[in-house]
């Protein structure tokens, strides 16, 4: 068995930060030590790769991802966005079901499943859909392989907005698995719509998008699943919470101790409705991105621990489908590449500890949805590992250097004073010194449950 000793590393792990080394043998890590190696390691390792102090982290988990496949490949694909992934240190992801066919049924999940074993360079699971009627298809689900159900709770394609009353109380009541839910309500949405319209016309500007997907249809909605989760006791996940108020809904407590979790996505973190003026449909995203002052309240919920999991909700789109008005311009963007280093700016700035985005990125994830020895450096875990370099000058990122088959980014002019220089994927490099493995193939994550 081949084995690596990555040494001279900064390691990030688990709340410390130190000068050390990790042996991975096959697969899997095999040894974690601090200071330096044994002279036995270094003279009996088959590759010694000598990290020059850079920092060592455990391979980021994205809970919240749409790489499109199938269906929508003209704009991604699982093996685009999977290296684009392993490009920004996102060593696993999990992906959301609203493809073409969607993911309502356990032939499309597998489908899903067979096709990432062929092209994915990332780690990989996928979330089977809930609708309004297939709960029965659900209960079928073996979830020790499959990481949950997705259900939107606001304005989805088809048959995929899940409105029903009864249908969502036997979701929450009858399915053992996480539930993870996408939560604006729509009523309030459609109102606010029809209001703005005969307001001002049908051409408004994307600024009026988060008063259309406003503050209070996701605090409703979100208010209204914690309520129903709590009485019957679901494993409730909320993805990418978007306002200050919605905070309220969920608890300080540690998440080992949690029901009920709520997720922040790093463009919320980053962006405000003031980058709307500069930025335009490009951050266009449902929710909305929204106010300065809620942008700062999510800071502080990730800081306070009511939020527990950062993730990006990579949604790839063609620029040109982003063109048009704030009625319809695509929402969403491609996050996945630069994730990591855009938590790691606001590290740099103070906003969070290098420790807590670790936390957030790749522990919390791997606990919160049992992910089987994934998302910490530790022995008999696998080897999923990204080493970051510091860049005191920094680089501005450029559409040049955009994996994604989109081949844009909302940080384009944004400088980075971090750089992915090595990712490893169950002990194979997938990523170095610029340039993907396209040989390295990824695993189906398997949960304890």
């Amino acid at each position: 068995m081949c084995s690596k000793l990555l040494f001279n590393a900064s390691i990030v792990n688990e709340g410390k930060h130190y000068t050390g080394y990790v042996v991975i043998a096959g697969d899997k890590i095999a040894e974690v030590g601090a200071g330096v190696p044994a002279e036995s390691l270094l003279s009996g390792s088959d590759e010694i790769i000598d990290l020059g102090g850079a920092m060592l982290l455990p391979g980021v988990i994205d809970d919240q991802v749409h790489f499109r496949e199938p269906g929508l490949t003209h704009k991604a694909d699982i093996a685009s966005e999977s290296r684009a992934a392993v490009a920004g240190g996102v060593t696993s992801f999990m992906d959301m079901p609203n493809t073409v066919p969607q993911t309502t049924t356990i032939d499309a999940l597998e489908a899903k499943f067979e096709r990432a074993a062929a092209t994915s360079v990332a780690n990989y699971s996928f979330n089977i859909g809930a609708t309004n009627d297939n709960i029965e298809e659900l209960k079928q689900v073996d979830f020790s392989r499959v990481c949950g159900v997705k259900a939107f709770l606001g304005s989805s394609t088809g048959n995929m907005l899940v409105d029903d009353r009864s249908a969502l109380y036997r979701l929450f009541s009858e399915i053992p698995a996480v539930i993870a839910v996408h939560s604006e309500d729509e009523a309030i949405i459609r109102a606010n719509r029809e209001r703005l319209v005969a307001e001002r016309g049908d051409d408004l500007p994307v600024r009026f998008h988060p008063l259309i997907r406003s503050a209070e249809a996701c605090y409703v909605s979100t208010a209204r699943a914690v309520e129903l989760a709590e009485r019957l006791g679901t494993r409730l996940h909320v993805f990418h919470l978007s306002t200050a108020r919605e905070l309220s809904l969920f608890s300080d407590a540690p998440l080992a101790d949690k029901r009920i979790t709520a997720e922040v996505c790093v463009h919320h973190l980053w962006f405000s409705d003031e980058d709307y003026a500069r930025l335009g449909n490009r951050i266009k995203c449902n929710p909305a991105i929204k106010t300065l002052a809620d942008r700062n309240a999510l800071r502080e919920g990730l800081r306070s621990g009511r939020l527990d999991v950062v993730a990006t909700d990579h949604a790839p789109h063609l620029l040109s489908e982003k063109e048009g008005n704030c009625l319809t311009a695509a929402s969403g963007m491609p996050l996945v590449q630069f994730s990591l280093t855009a938590m790691l700016e606001m590290a740099r700035q103070g906003i969070f500890s290098v420790e807590m985005v670790v936390e957030k990125m790749c522990h919390a994830p791997a606990l919160l949805y049992g992910i089987e020895k994934r998302g910490f450096i530790r022995p008999g875990y696998f080897a999923d590992l990204v080493v970051v370099a510091e860049d005191a000058a920094g680089k501005v990122i450029t559409a040049e250097d955009v994996l994604s088959k989109c081949r844009w980014s909302p940080f384009e002019g944004t400088v980075m004073h971090h750089r992915i220089v090595r990712t490893f994927v169950n002990g194979e490099e997938a990523y170095a010194d610029g340039c993907v493995n396209d040989a390295v193939r990824g695993s189906r994550l398997t949960f304890s449950r």
